[in-house]
């Protein structure tokens, strides 16, 4: 069974988005990563270093609502509607395989398949109709 979540990025206030949904839809955060937790964390500025790098807000029993800051300092850009990402979430490394190379025809790879930091196998891609799509899998869930 895959599971699609929403992945959604903002200009500096993730925490205090996220905060308002969790009022909202009532669960608690599941995972809250911060800028200066990835490597080379420290070498941004004490600013950035605060920004959410991952915040995860269950909505029921299989689907979250993912969400993080945009970097300008990391070179990282956003327009208003084109923050958004549907993020699929396989059950072994070989789907997250077909998914990634199906969707990646005739659109751009923003960043091939591998092994994350955090352990999950991942990667980033626009299709071919401008829908941006991330593709993961999470060995230990």
């Amino acid at each position: 069974m895959i599971t699609i979540n929403p992945y959604v990025n903002f200009r500096g206030n993730t925490e205090e988005a996220m905060l308002f949904y969790k009022s909202i839809f009532g669960s608690d955060f599941t995972l809250i990563q911060r800028f200066k937790d990835m490597p080379g964390g420290d070498k941004i500025s004490e600013e950035d270093q605060q920004k959410i790098m991952h915040m995860s807000l269950p909505m029921g029993t299989t689907t979250h609502l993912l969400a993080s800051d945009v970097l300008e300092s990391m070179g990282q850009t956003m327009d208003m509607g084109t923050n958004i990402t549907l993020t699929v979430v396989t059950e072994s490394e070989k789907e997250a395989d077909k998914f990634f190379n199906g969707l990646s025809q005739e659109g751009q790879v923003t960043m091939a398949m591998n092994k994350a930091f955090w352990g999950d196998y991942v990667g980033m891609l626009t299709d071919k109709f401008g829908i941006q799509w991330m593709i993961t899998h999470s060995p230990n869930k």
